[in-house]
């Protein structure tokens, strides 16, 4: 089977698997995560094979709605020995599926590979801009989180921002990926100045 088989193999199972997502990890998640993954990390020099499908994979089973913390692990490899993939490159997009969640701080392991760096710059990337705004507020509503609260504001939406979305440009692992974050991250500023004046009536 050829690469480009491989990819569009992947491809169609990774749409069929996400179909009813609707948290904001969803297909469409998945095709920006990969569209910024080939474009870092044709700027980083990475092997464009391994980022493409650790990108299709990289949220198959995401940790937040699953049991098994390695279930997309085992999905992946699963799925790439079905395709014939040699061994080498399974075991490399294991690795990036893997360590890539953020898991609210928690995950404290820095990718060694390029390919690893730059799909999971591609991921947090996703979570920053107008599209990172608008994901925070998705899953912030299948978690049944308020909108904002002065009084407990890290249990809100708006408290998710701080936690976690405003970290994310200082933890770019390349380059590429950082100046792209730093656009993205002067927007998500933006809106939080604008949402604190129209909280307070000062709009």
């Amino acid at each position: 089977m050829t690469k480009s088989q491989v990819l569009k193999k992947t491809r169609e199972y990774v749409k069929g698997v996400l179909a009813d997502e609707a948290t904001g990890h969803d297909w469409y998640h998945i095709e920006r995560v990969v569209r910024n993954a080939k474009l870092i990390g044709k700027k980083e020099k990475a092997d464009l094979f391994v980022v493409e499908l650790a990108a299709l994979l990289h949220d198959i089973a995401d940790w937040k709605f699953h049991a098994d913390p390695d279930a997309g692990v085992k999905l992946t490899v699963k799925k790439l020995k079905s395709l014939k993939v040699p061994k080498s490159i399974i075991d490399q997009v294991a690795y990036i599926v893997q360590y890539i969640s953020f898991k609210v701080g928690k995950n404290t392991h820095r990718m060694t590979t390029i390919e690893g760096k730059v799909v999971q710059d591609a991921d947090r990337l996703d979570a920053l801009g107008a599209i990172g705004i608008a994901r925070a507020f998705a899953y912030g509503g299948y978690k049944k989180r308020m909108i904002y609260d002065p009084k407990k504001e890290n249990e809100t939406t708006i408290g998710h921002f701080y936690e976690k979305i405003l970290w994310l440009t200082d933890l770019m692992n390349t380059k590429t990926g950082y100046n792209l974050a730093l656009k993205r991250e002067k927007f998500v500023k933006d809106f939080l100045k604008q949402f604190y004046k129209e909280w307070d009536g000062k709009n």
